[in-house]
């Protein structure tokens, strides 16, 4: 059996093509869905209890964030594997057999991934590695062409048709064993969103488990759809800024200490520099130095509302 674990926040329009998809994924499976709803103001709640009476669906009376959310069904998991799946992800026909079969042929991988595209098609980051202050500023400044040995969190230059182990796969489809879950847990509550995923898959290799990714099949992932219903998302990433802040503060400062925490903010800011001088130079314009500027205004400000990334703010 395999336990469907979905939290939803204001997709009540993603709700029937999601169960569509994973119903038909699932043909000859035993699948069971849970289902978390995050105090959405849509009607999801009605279309729920509506549309999709088998799944378990418990309302929660404020949001309390997506790693909570999926905590919160822990207690009520029986078989032998989890699915975390967003609302905005739709698997293919065979997503769920070809992820359980590299479960089969890998007796020590805990958690599986696959090949994520866009609605056109489009490659998105799917097979990932663990961000450092050091590899994220290579990326966001460009300087990565210039030290071609650092391994960076998203290396698309490969065939994505392939399989592969790797550091952490997306959270949107997540398939991991139950003993995994019994063993390390499942998200970091510490986490209102996103670096959950990160954070649970250091966990599982740290534990003896191994992360793979499979391109046999693919999901197509929206990206966003719950997050931009509740604040401006970037441009970049499709991401609440202020809580991408907080998640990595919270992720350096768990697994690099004080050390880390600083790190990334001194080069944080060097970022904010370079960026603002490269597209000075570039397009002779000032209002790309107000917006590095207003960057880093936001981490400073995060980080001593977290005390130096130790506590939450949510």
């Amino acid at each position: 059996m395999i336990d469907v674990i979905i939290v939803n926040y204001n997709t009540a329009h993603l709700l029937a093509r999601m169960f569509a998809a994973c119903d038909a994924a699932g043909e000859g499976l035993a699948l069971r869905y849970w289902v978390v709803d995050n105090a959405s103001r849509d009607d999801s709640v009605a279309v729920l209890q509506r549309d999709h009476p088998g799944a378990f669906v418990q309302v929660n009376a404020e949001n309390v964030g997506f790693g909570r959310a999926n905590n919160q069904m822990v207690p009520h998991l029986l078989g032998d594997y989890v699915l975390l799946l967003n609302t905005d992800a739709f698997v293919q026909p065979d997503s769920l057999r070809a992820a359980l079969d590299v479960m089969q042929r890998h007796p020590r991988c805990g958690v599986v991934g696959v090949r994520l595209t866009g609605e056109d098609g489009s490659l998105q980051p799917s097979c990932r590695y663990f961000p450092t202050p050091f590899n994220v500023f290579l990326n966001r400044t460009g300087l990565a062409r210039l030290m071609p040995w650092v391994r960076l969190v998203d290396e698309l230059d490969w065939d994505h048709q392939g399989e592969r182990e790797c550091d952490w796969v997306p959270g949107c489809f997540f398939l991991m064993r139950k003993s995994v879950v019994d063993e390390v847990g499942l998200f970091d509550p510490r986490y209102f969103l996103y670096s959950e995923e990160v954070d649970l898959c250091r966990r599982v290799k740290a534990a003896g488990w191994s992360v793979f990714y499979t391109g046999a099949t693919s999901v197509v992932h929206l990206g966003g759809e719950s997050a931009k219903s509740a604040s401006t998302i970037t441009q970049s990433g499709r991401q609440i800024s202020a809580l991408q802040v907080e998640s990595e503060l919270l992720y350096y400062r768990k697994h690099y200490g004080l050390a880390g925490v600083l790190a990334h903010v001194v080069l944080a800011h060097l970022g904010d520099f370079v960026l603002s001088m490269k597209n000075f130079i570039k397009y002779r314009r000032f209002d790309f130095i107000n917006i590095h500027s207003k960057n880093g205004k936001l981490i400073s400000k995060i980080l001593k509302i977290t005390k130096y990334g130790m506590y939450p703010t949510k």
